[in-house]
């Protein structure tokens, strides 16, 4: 009875070991996320300011757009890889993609050079994700899937206040931002062939051959219902989520706050982001995921409301943007929570990707549709008063 306790207590163990890396690798992982995806955000009233390459406003903007591109096509592309590969592998080699692309994005000689680093960076990144919280997910019980995948966008928002303060702290020399995640995502890639598990259910499915499983399996009549609802609540959540991080120090320094003060409310914002991610998770695994989703997005309604009055006092401001993150960013996080615990893990990490990567192409659609109805606004409209006096009168006789 002794030997069998004794070699069974190193398995116990080392399992243990895997799982405290499984937990901390894909923590950090989200983590460079975050700081990258809000990187850029953060630098862009610096860029215009020092007219880099040449920027324009709508250069910024194309390359913010080309940026989230990559992140969707890379998060609807690998979540089948994954599914079939393997997690491990397919986490590891996105690190390293986005990684090596984000080292030379101060070495580009355009502004184009510039955006398409930034598309391959977008591709890593976007399959760093759902990647991410496939694994988290399949480490937890079923009864804590809502922690699991909160627990994990902490990091996000981590990355985020790390980029908000250094941002802060390196004004004009923006480069070192990105050569600073460049390697340490490098280091963070070699760390995870090392000590990087493979996923146990993945194991599980391909030992029982339910591993090959293609994107249409969600239009499958069992999961469209719920698929339809979680694209669309992704989409929306996911525009937030971007807009707000990319955005904000742009809108805050418009409005008249120099570019210290609006980086200062991105730092704020993700730090109600790692609030809410926490009380978020908290509350869904006692109450129901989907019930606590709809009430986060019912009172990010609320916020963004108030968002829109003008503050007097900064800190009456800075209570709002709180509270915005809060709810804002584990509201999206919460859909994501969903999908893990409703699909099984044959499926899981493709739903997962389709959630977070389906989103973004619609977002751009949308954007367009707008811009097609502001085309078509102008087209209404005469060439100039007189024009618009004769229409009026009628021709002369």
């Amino acid at each position: 009875m002794a030997s069998a306790t004794t070699s069974g207590a190193p398995a116990r163990s080392g399992r243990t070991g895997s799982s405290a890396w499984t937990v901390v690798l894909c923590w950090i992982t989200v983590l460079l996320e975050g700081y990258d995806l809000v990187v850029l955000g953060a630098i862009i009233p610096t860029l215009l300011k020092t007219h880099h390459l040449g920027m324009t406003a709508a250069d910024a903007t194309t390359i913010a757009t080309l940026s989230l591109v990559g992140v969707a096509i890379g998060a609807v592309c690998v979540g089948p890889l994954a599914d079939r590969l393997g997690r491990r592998r397919l986490l590891i080699g996105s690190v390293v993609l986005f990684s090596v692309f984000t080292i030379v994005v101060p070495l580009a000689t355009s502004v184009w050079m510039f955006a398409a680093l930034r598309l391959i960076a977008g591709l890593g990144l976007g399959a760093c994700m759902p990647v991410s919280l496939t694994m988290m997910a399949e480490h937890m019980p079923a009864g804590r899937r809502a922690r699991a995948s909160t627990l994990t966008m902490t990091g996000y928002h981590t990355g985020a206040v790390i980029t908000s303060l250094l941002a802060l702290q390196v004004t004009d020399d923006w480069e070192i931002l990105f050569y600073l995640l460049g390697v340490v995502g490098l280091v963070v890639a070699a760390v995870q062939w090392f000590r990087l598990p493979e996923s146990e259910a993945f194991v599980r499915a391909k030992r029982d051959g339910e591993q090959r499983v293609p994107f249409t399996e969600l239009l499958k009549p069992a999961y469209l219902r719920a698929g339809i609802g979680i694209w669309v609540a992704s989409f929306m959540g996911l525009l937030l989520v971007y807009g707000l991080n990319t955005w904000l120090p742009k809108l805050m320094n418009d409005a008249g706050y120099p570019v210290p003060t609006a980086v200062t409310q991105l730092l704020v914002l993700n730090i109600g982001g790692v609030v809410g991610l926490v009380l978020g998770g908290f509350v869904a695994d006692r109450r129901g995921i989907k019930g606590t989703t709809l009430v986060w997005f019912a009172v990010s309604v609320l916020m963004l409301a108030c968002l829109s009055i003008k503050m007097e006092s900064d800190l009456m401001l800075n209570v709002v943007v709180f509270f915005t993150g809060v709810f804002v960013f584990s509201a999206m996080v919460l859909v994501y929570a969903y999908v893990t615990a409703y699909y099984p893990a044959s499926v899981r990490s493709t739903a997962l990707g389709s959630a977070s990567g389906v989103g973004h192409p619609w977002g751009f659609y949308f954007f367009a549709a707008v811009a097609v109805l502001g085309f078509l606004a102008v087209l209404t409209l005469p060439r100039t008063a007189a024009d618009a006096e004769v229409k009026a009168v009628g021709p002369a006789a």
